[in-house]
């Protein structure tokens, strides 16, 4: 019993010293754009400023963007950088719009901690807002890439007819 209590509490200090870790994250002056804090908070609505500037994450199903089909393009919601294809989206039943690939040059690729463990976060790779995570779970028959995005990160473009 004595032996367990203070295994769970080994563990518990572990998960806290991990969590405390800095976060391996890129230099601003990496990204094309610019701006101030200030000047991001202006332009993009409350959400879209929690996810794209303070790494926030939507409440799973709140997204219009799931429900899409049709052909087109997700853009980043603040400067408008093409980011993934209708085509490469997939219902993953997670409750966020997901897709096996992005668009060549769009996304950026940093790691964050803040669970506790390692995870591959999805950046815009023009502005550098946060959009969500990668993960290893996807389609096998595809690339095996579950891009995991907040759907207040993006907004969507349907292709021409």
């Amino acid at each position: 019993m004595k032996k367990s209590f203070y295994f769970l509490i080994g563990i518990c200090l572990s998960l806290i010293s991990c969590n405390g870790n800095a976060q391996k994250k890129p230099k601003s002056e990496q990204f094309e754009i610019q701006k101030t804090e200030a000047e991001w908070k202006k332009e993009l609505s409350t959400e879209e400023y929690y996810i794209l500037r303070q790494a926030g994450t939507e409440k799973p199903f709140s997204s219009e963007l799931n429900k899409i089909k049709e052909p087109g393009t997700f853009i980043c919601a603040a400067c408008e950088n093409p980011l993934y294809k209708t085509k490469n989206k997939f219902d993953s039943g997670t409750g966020w719009p997901s897709f096996d690939q992005p668009i060549e040059g769009g996304v950026f690729y940093s790691t964050d901690n803040k669970l506790g463990y390692t995870r591959n976060e999805v950046l815009c790779a023009k502005g550098g807002g946060h959009l969500g995570h990668v993960f290893n779970d996807g389609p096998p028959e595809t690339t095996g890439k579950r891009y995991c995005m907040n759907g207040d990160a993006m907004d969507f473009i349907p292709a021409e007819k």
